[in-house]
């Protein structure tokens, strides 16, 4: 199919009956918006720099480049510009072994992006976005290759594509409808973006999503943002969190205290790597490709190990997206011990 030909707004056509997990094209798949980072190191200010740093940046596009660098077979779908930008984001998507076959191409639009201000701690990063009028924000569900995307095991979506306007929202929702017919597993991020929309909105949206999802990832701050969720401890957070999805896999981030997860009645609790700190952004990202490795394998307990190992490596690097083998995932992970740290009930 031509890129023109991918452009038009078609209907595809899907056999509803799930597939032999063998048999799928890919094992992971996600769609979502691409971004250009450009950004300046601490101690340097936007408003004074000569230079900036360029990095390709995006959460969906972010997990499938570390679940390909562990040798998953992963399709990410979204729609970019025909132009240098949008080939600069495909061409790197590529080189870190993503198939973007399906990737729309328009004749006109702008990819977005995002400038960081960098900064030592206790002072934050400062983020300013310039994604307003995207070609991805544009996107409708006539254009999604609905065929191609579910053909996988495991669809993986955040709440950052919803968050873009009522027309993403609604491919959120087919795509979540169409993944449950075909019986497919469904990864969500929650991934709250306070710049795109309000607790409220962002709650009430995904509220019934999540009771549809497989697999839900949500940090400790925004489950008190979106949910209401206020308390330190740890079990409690995860049993209120439980009571607004009836997901089988629930994971909560906390940070530098590491993750608790829920896995089809047990507790599993895991450490954050220590890690002199470079980059922070993505890291989130790696740890949920990690969860969703281990959801592949039935084991959220490895998975868990995965990601704190992935989320390690790309706190210790620069730019968003980590893309390395399993080799040093697993050397990285079992420096910092066994799989996870146990069952605690």
């Amino acid at each position: 199919m031509s890129d023109g030909d991918r452009s038009k707004a078609t209907e595809h056509e899907y056999d509803a009956s799930p597939n032999v997990a063998s048999e799928r094209r890919y094992e992971v798949t996600s769609l979502g918006e691409a971004m250009l980072r450009l950004s300046v190191g601490a101690g340097r200010k936007l408003a004074t720099t000569d230079s900036l740093d360029l990095h390709v940046a995006g959460a969906e596009l972010n997990v499938c480049a570390a679940l390909a660098g562990l040798g998953r077979r992963v399709g990410w779908f979204s729609r970019l510009p025909d132009n240098p930008l949008g080939q600069l984001i495909l061409s790197r998507a590529r080189g870190w072994g993503v198939d973007t076959e399906r990737v729309v191409r328009t004749a006109e639009g702008r990819v977005g992006t995002y400038f960081i201000e960098f900064s030592s701690p206790p002072i934050p990063a400062r983020v300013t976005y310039d994604r307003a009028d995207s070609t991805f924000s544009k996107m409708e569900a006539g254009e999604i290759d609905w065929a191609r995307l579910l053909d996988t095991r495991v669809l993986h979506l955040t709440g950052i594509t919803p968050a873009l306007g009522s027309n993403l929202q609604e491919v959120t929702r087919q795509a979540v409808a169409r993944a449950r017919e075909r019986g497919l597993l469904v990864s969500l991020d929650v991934n709250y973006r306070s710049k795109l929309w309000q607790p409220a909105e962002a709650a009430e949206f995904l509220r019934p999503l999540m009771g549809e999802v497989d697999l839900l990832i949500c940090g400790r701050n925004d489950a008190r943002l979106l949910f209401g969720i206020d308390t330190l401890n740890e079990q409690e957070l995860l049993d209120e969190l439980r009571s607004h999805t009836d997901a089988p896999h629930v994971v909560i981030t906390l940070g530098k205290e590491g993750a608790i997860a829920w896995s089809e009645g047990q507790v599993l609790r895991q450490q954050a790597i220590p890690v002199t700190v470079i980059d922070r952004i993505g890291a989130g990202d790696a740890f949920a490709a990690g969860v969703i490795d281990g959801l592949l394998e039935a084991d959220l307990e490895g998975g868990l190990s995965i990601g704190a190992a992935l989320a390690a490596l790309t706190l210790a690097q620069h730019g968003d997206v980590i893309s390395v083998g399993r080799e040093e995932v697993g050397a990285v992970a079992r420096l910092a011990g066994e799989p996870g740290t146990g069952v605690l009930r």
